[in-house]
């Protein structure tokens, strides 16, 4: 059976291509094809990744769906349709969702935040996040069919040598009817360089005291060129919005440097981070549990602290 990897929106997310070289990998090692699915918005930028990525079927179903109901519907009429036998979902927000939904329309089982695959006599063998982010389990996936929804940020992307001819196929589905199960009021602001891209990233908690003291963290994220974020504690207060998210249930990120300023270290906030190659934490709590994770750790007010390290990193 093939795999399928799905793609949606008005431009192709990041991690895609990483996404697109696991999906190649499962499929070599099952002797099948790679079928990369896209709505019809995405056709002319996916034609060209494919093409560098050794992905030579393209399907591009004739809708543009909008929103978290149009899409599972449209992609569970899809399966219906093809019965592929992997699909894979890049684990951005929406489509963690978007992912299991479909997997229950369809009646299949599901298995969000795997960050490897590879192929065991039995099926598949996967490899995913676990407790927070603190360690790995190791699933067997025994069942024919399975939907994977996959965080990108560990995988390298692979070009093939040359491009590749793309066979695009034009789908069209019945969908039927789709009813919004709610609706959208507000959303956050998206920046045009994603925080699981950043390789500086400067983060904040309720360490800083009150809201306006978060301003030392963009200015310090400003001053080393990274970017800024926070934990769950300080999206809950209303200080920033969902989008600067770290953590298992915001971003989950991979920086070259990561500084936690004012965070306890909680497990459910280092799973956004406990990948970077570096992290400083600042912190008044000697007992802390971030400096478990930091290779260099200070103890101190980060609110008096942070006037200091800005001015060091401006000059």
């Amino acid at each position: 059976m093939t795999v399928v990897l799905f793609s949606w929106g008005e431009k192709i997310e990041g991690g895609t291509a990483e996404a697109l070289t696991l999906a190649a990998g499962i499929a070599a090692g099952r002797g099948t094809q790679v079928r990369w699915v896209v709505t019809s918005a995405l056709e002319q930028e996916a034609r060209a990744l494919a093409a560098l990525h050794d992905v030579s079927r393209l399907d591009v179903i004739d809708a543009s769906p909008r929103g978290v109901d149009a899409c599972v519907t449209v992609f569970a009429a899809y399966c219906r349709a093809r019965a592929p036998g992997v699909l894979l979902f890049n684990q951005t927000v929406e489509g963690r969702v978007v992912a299991a939904r479909v997997a229950g329309r369809i009646g299949l089982p599901v298995l969000a935040n795997v960050v490897a695959v590879s192929i065991a006599a039995e099926g598949l063998r996967v490899e995913a996040t676990a407790y927070g982010g603190d360690t790995r389990a190791e699933y067997l996936l025994t069942a024919p069919r399975n939907v994977l929804s996959v965080v990108t940020t560990s995988i390298v992307a692979r070009r093939a040598a040359e491009a590749c001819q793309v066979e695009v196929e034009h789908v069209a589905v019945d969908a039927g009817a789709t009813t919004a199960g709610f609706d959208v009021v507000s959303s956050p602001s998206v920046q045009a360089q994603r925080l699981e891209d950043a390789e500086i990233i400067v983060s904040g908690g309720r360490g800083l005291g009150r809201r306006e003291n978060f301003e030392l963290v963009k200015q310090m994220a400003d001053a080393l060129g990274g970017m800024w974020g926070g934990s769950r504690a300080i999206v809950d207060d209303g200080w920033i919005d969902s989008s600067h998210q770290v953590g298992l249930t915001g971003k989950i990120t991979r920086p070259g440097l990561y500084i936690a300023v004012g965070i306890s270290g909680a497990s459910q906030h280092m799973a956004g981070c406990s990948a970077a190659k570096t992290i400083i934490a600042i912190n008044k709590d000697p007992d802390a549990s971030i400096f478990r994770y930091a290779r260099y750790g200070v103890v101190g007010d980060c609110v008096e602290l942070l006037p200091e390290l800005i001015r060091a990193a401006r000059n």
